[in-house]
């Protein structure tokens, strides 16, 4: 640098900074822009400057566990996700470690891992699960809220603790006290059965305790454990284990029908099935000749059947309260008492993510699934979703403060003629009294039984049609239309008696039968 006189002035020439110079520079700027960043703290992601902030990255992880039984720490990581890095030893991960292992209670083992940031820096992940919570953290409890760390209570340590030790020891796989005699054997006759047909039972039965024994139903002290009790005993008639109700309208205050059950599960299932298919209305596919008949329950069958295995596989069965199946006018409501496991949920299950953490009752699930009657966790409302999907059914979910409902909407019904479209030309559908049309059918005389045939197939029935399809005199025909009409079977419609136009039709919402 040289200076130079310039009147009362000093000028300075600096000179120009180097190539060399200037490109280390501008690489030194590069490396800060260009800085690497792992996005954003969250429930399960926390970050750290450097292991110098060990004490609270113990904290985090005791919360991160406690709250979702997994998680992520990265030391040498700014709140902003920006990597700054730090030095990592080979003795620095081992401190990691049993800065983990030795102060997280119940032990944890975490992943710990050296990594390398685009930049040249290094810094460390450290991932960690467990299913054993609460975990303390230098003998605190913490668990997650949003991205801070929040101590939990004396009853939010409590409830962790009584959830830890069901899902330890779950409640149906405690022993019952019952002895091995009081299974039915029938019931465990009809399981291996089952079973079998489905290929999850072999060898076939060999006796309720060999075939117990095989399910590990029998608790070490040789009594049922309480899955077993559920499964293959009879319950007790003062503490049904489930409700049936057939409701006059939209709410309870209308009983047509009350049924209180305490068979076993299967049974249980069978007839839950049963009650409701008979108790809902039916699209009834008629063949060309009227002789033929198909029934379609306007809810679809294994819609209903997967919602109740469902609601007795999943139930809380500490509560004492019993499963509910109540048909409504509108909807037909199954009920299980107890919510979904914390952590999981209904929408969870209708995308196709639920996992098996969390079972409630793993021994009752397991028998089932062996019997063919549900399959794998998490697959069962799926099901339910596309066959109510197929038959045009709208359904959902809701959970009251200690229950879970599955509400199945009721579309109606109708009866469809089948056959091509000359043989179907001219014939209309019409909607049929709830109840069972083949029970229906069944109950009355061969002339009655055809008219009301011939009613469903074409809309109507007049004596002259009844008398030609039934081989029978009009006297006759009049006289077994007359006696339909007096049980509210069929409905009258003309003028006045001599009306050569009158005829008879199934009565309707549209139009009902007085």
């Amino acid at each position: 640098m040289r200076e130079v006189e310039g009147g009362n002035r000093r000028r300075r020439n600096v000179e120009a900074p180097s190539p060399a110079r200037y490109n280390s520079n501008h690489r030194t700027r590069n490396r800060k822009a260009a800085r690497m960043n792992l996005g954003s703290e969250s429930e399960t992601v926390e970050f750290k400057k450097s292991t110098g902030e060990h004490k609270e990255a113990l904290q985090a992880i005791s919360a991160m566990l406690n709250k979702h039984g997994r998680g992520e720490l990265y030391f040498g990581v700014k709140d902003d996700g920006n990597v700054i890095g730090q030095d990592v030893s080979d003795a620095t991960l081992r401190q990691v470690t049993s800065w983990v292992s030795d102060k997280i209670e119940p032990a944890v083992f975490p992943t710990v891992e050296r990594l390398d940031a685009d930049d040249e820096l290094r810094y460390i992940k450290v991932a960690f699960s467990g299913a054993d919570a609460p975990y303390s953290a230098d003998g605190r409890y913490f668990t997650r809220v949003g991205t801070s760390n929040k101590a939990l209570s004396a009853s939010e340590l409590s409830a962790m603790v009584i959830k830890r030790e069901r899902a330890r020891s779950p409640w149906d796989s405690q022993p019952s006290g019952r002895p091995v005699s009081d299974a039915d054997e029938r019931a465990v006759r009809d399981f291996v059965e089952r079973g079998g047909r489905a290929g999850r039972v072999g060898g076939g039965f060999a006796g309720v305790e060999d075939a117990l024994a095989k399910l590990d139903l029998v608790a070490p002290d040789g009594s049922l454990r309480n899955a077993a009790v559920e499964l293959f005993c009879e319950g007790s008639d003062t503490y049904p284990r489930m409700k049936l109700g057939l409701l006059g309208g939209n709410t309870k205050a209308k009983i047509l029908d009350l049924r209180r059950e305490c068979g076993t599960m299967l049974k249980l299932l069978d007839f839950a099935e049963y009650f409701v298919t008979s108790n809902i209305r039916r699209e009834f596919v008629i063949g060309e000749t009227g002789m033929y008949r198909k029934e379609i329950p306007e809810i679809p069958a294994e819609a209903i059947r997967e919602a109740v295995a469902n609601a007795l596989c999943h139930r809380d069965y500490t509560t004492g309260t019993a499963v509910e199946v109540n048909v409504f006018m509108d909807t037909v409501q199954i009920v299980s008492p107890g919510l979904f496991p914390e952590g999981d949920s209904p929408e969870r299950h209708l995308a196709g993510i639920a996992s098996e953490f969390g079972l409630r009752n793993p021994a009752i699930a397991r028998t089932l699934f062996r019997a063919g009657v549900i399959e794998q966790y998490g697959t069962g409302i799926p099901r339910i979703k596309e066959a109510c999907k197929a038959a045009g059914v709208r359904f959902r979910f809701e959970q009251t403060v200690n229950s879970t409902v599955v509400v199945f909407g009721r579309p109606g019904s109708q009866v469809t003629v089948a056959g091509d479209d000359h043989n179907s030309e001219g014939k209309t559908a019409c909607a049929t009294n709830d109840g069972s049309w083949g029970t229906m059918l069944d109950s009355l005389g061969k002339s009655e039984r055809k008219a009301m045939e011939l009613a469903a197939a074409n809309g109507s029935v007049s004596t002259s049609v009844l008398a030609e399809g039934a081989q029978i005199t009009k006297r006759a025909s009049s006289a077994a239309l007359k006696r339909l009409a007096e049980r509210g079977l069929l409905e009258w419609v003309g003028k006045s008696a001599r009306d050569p136009k009158q005829f008879y039709r199934i009565p309707s919402d549209d139009h009902p039968a007085s």
